[in-house]
């Protein structure tokens, strides 16, 4: 068993890690920028290790620094949380070749899924279905153009690299093309430091459900059931839950089935998420798969009643898969809102500030993961993230008017956050139905 973990994030996903850390008995080690000085998590830690500049590329992004403090810490295992480093290959490689665990997928499936290109190919050879497209980057507009062609418009343009939505932009006709393609080649090279895009058929008004996967250094995968992502804005997601509403059965089982499938054809371990698309007939479409612990998970350990990051602390331990798949049934419905410092009547403006009121609900079928206090400030330096607000029941509608209770009871002030969106979201009829796809956001479904 591992004994000192050190978590190479912030906020909310550290004080996650470490609550598990805690229960296994583990030491836990922070690490913080300079504008993370006073911040939750670095109070939270058993040790906490400065590792740079406010900036992320000086602190959160730089490994060599991050790999200073765990060996200033010894520890002897590192988690990376999501974002910032968790799908970097190098990074996980630097890790292992220090002789310290990597609590994630093995280095070369992180490189191999984090090319898009590369997983569109490894799924297609899986028989996991992918969207028509291309398999190979398109050097320019024109191949761009020629590409689009045998798809046919709309198409949307992503980047071979990279993820977030950053680098993704939707052509709805050939004269858009040349713009769209300089626009997005410009962003994901700044964003990822390659240019290189691919083309994918776009789909209108789809949804995208996710499964959870897991699996061990034996070759086990299991699936953890899905979860519906589709309220979402510029591809960031806003709303999830699990089950997910209106999914017949036979289109959950062939997405389960075909997802554990698709990550056993990569000698998948650890925690990881293959995300679909799904049309309005029911058909499915890989998207990408995420090679880290997702921030959605609570809503499957709610929905199941199990705990993810305790079981990746295992397996990176060497432990085999804590479950089999017959044991795994969603028992409860769990639904999560993530709760940012944006500004919604402004295009979700980032909101930086100081939190100066803070009063979040609690009781019964309520969770709460966050890395604020009152008193916290935003900075403008990290995703404005302020925590995820879960609620969960014995059936989706009670989990559903839970979650409207608790966003009323949210009292957050001196920053302008998501949560007056989120009620409309949740009181919606369209959500209270489960009519969802991924596109209401952009098309002003929920508009004050």
């Amino acid at each position: 068993m591992l004994r000192t973990v050190l978590v190479a994030n912030r906020g909310e996903i550290a004080r996650r890690v470490f609550r598990a850390c805690r229960q296994l008995g583990m030491r836990t080690v922070a690490v913080y920028s300079e504008a993370d000085r006073e911040a939750f998590h670095v109070r939270e830690a058993d040790e906490a290790v400065a590792i740079g500049g406010a900036p992320a590329r000086e602190s959160y992004l730089n490994s060599d620094r991050i790999l200073e403090a765990a060996r200033q810490a010894r520890a002897d295992a590192i988690h990376p949380g999501y974002g910032f480093l968790s799908e970097n290959w190098r990074f996980a490689k630097a890790v292992q070749d220090a002789g310290i665990v990597f609590i994630g997928p093995k280095p070369d499936a992180i490189r191999r899924m984090g090319d898009k290109i590369e997983a569109r190919r490894l799924m297609a050879a899986a028989r996991v279905p992918i969207l028509p497209g291309s398999l190979t980057p398109v050097a320019n507009a024109a191949e761009a153009r020629r590409a689009a062609d045998e798809v046919g418009f709309p198409i949307i343009l992503k980047a071979a690299v990279g993820g977030g939505g950053i680098g993704m932009a939707r052509v709805g006709q050939e004269a858009e093309l040349q713009s769209a393609f300089t626009t997005a080649a410009r962003r994901a090279q700044g964003a990822f430091g390659s240019g290189e895009l691919y083309v994918e058929r776009y789909l209108e008004r789809p949804r995208h459900v996710e499964v959870q996967v897991f699996g061990d250094d034996s070759g086990e995968v299991v699936h953890l059931h899905e979860r519906e992502c589709s309220i979402q804005r510029r591809h960031q997601k806003l709303v999830e839950e699990s089950p997910a509403p209106n999914l017949p059965a036979a289109s959950k089982a062939a997405l389960t089935s075909t997802a554990v499938a698709g990550a056993r054809a990569i000698g998948y371990t650890n925690a990881g998420t293959m995300e679909f698309l799904v049309d309005e007939s029911g058909r499915f479409y890989f998207l990408e798969m995420n090679t880290r612990l997702q921030v959605e998970h609570p809503i499957t350990e709610e929905a199941t009643g199990l705990d993810l990051v305790v079981a990746q602390l295992r397996v990176g331990s060497g432990e085999p898969l804590p479950w089999r798949q017959s044991e795994i049934v969603q028992s409860r419905a769990a639904v999560e809102c993530r709760v940012y410092a944006e500004d919604p009547t402004k295009g979700f403006l980032p909101s930086p500030g100081t939190v100066s009121k803070l009063a979040l609900p609690s009781g019964r079928g309520i969770r709460i993961e966050s890395g604020i206090e009152a008193g916290s400030t935003v900075s403008v330096h990290y995703d404005p993230l302020l925590l995820k607000l879960v609620t969960h029941a014995a059936t989706r509608a009670q989990a559903v008017q839970r979650m409207a209770d608790a966003l009323d009871a949210c009292v957050i002030e001196g920053v302008r956050t998501t949560v007056p969106f989120l009620r409309r979201v949740i009181t919606s009829d369209e959500f209270r139905q489960g009519r969802v796809h991924t596109q209401m956001v952009e098309q002003g479904a929920f508009n004050a």
